[in-house]
């Protein structure tokens, strides 16, 4: 999440090539990108070229299926193409959604099951993002670079 009218006639070109892929390429290209996107900021703001970070959130994606009726997060590429339901979560920090997506590939899924997914891939997004504060925090004051995050 980032307040763009910040970044004034600046433009972010963040280019994701996933060089070991699996199942959850696109959910690894939208976590790595943020910390892309962080770690750019973090270079302006150092040189002095942004007063203000724009970033008010962070930013991650995971894979979740359920395989012979078991839930289970991010899934391999055997996993993901044999799963009954395959769904890419991307969530905030904070655990507010980004993007829900999911389809039955062989059965319908029922209500409960699509709480269990969405429980075991908010599990794994705040264990993203805690990964992603540990490399930040290695670099820069994490108040300055989320002014805004409580």
């Amino acid at each position: 999440m980032a307040n763009l009218s910040l970044l004034g006639n600046r433009t972010f070109l963040l280019d994701c090539d996933v060089l070991q892929a699996d199942g959850g390429t696109r959910t690894a290209s939208i976590t790595g990108g943020f910390l892309a996107l962080a770690s750019r900021v973090i270079k302006l703001m150092d040189k002095k070229l942004l007063p203000f970070s724009p970033l008010q959130d962070f930013v991650a994606a995971i894979s979740v299926g359920i395989i012979d009726g078991i839930a289970c997060l991010d899934l391999d590429y055997k996993e993901d193409s044999t799963a009954d339901v395959d769904m890419n979560l991307v969530m905030t920090g904070s655990g507010n959604y980004v993007e829900v997506q999911g389809t039955a590939e062989k059965i319908p899924f029922s209500a409960e099951q699509l709480d269990q997914l969405q429980q075991l891939g908010a599990h794994g997004i705040r264990q993203l993002v805690q990964l992603q504060k540990s490399i930040l925090e290695s670099r820069t004051d994490m108040k300055r670079l989320f002014p805004l995050l409580k």
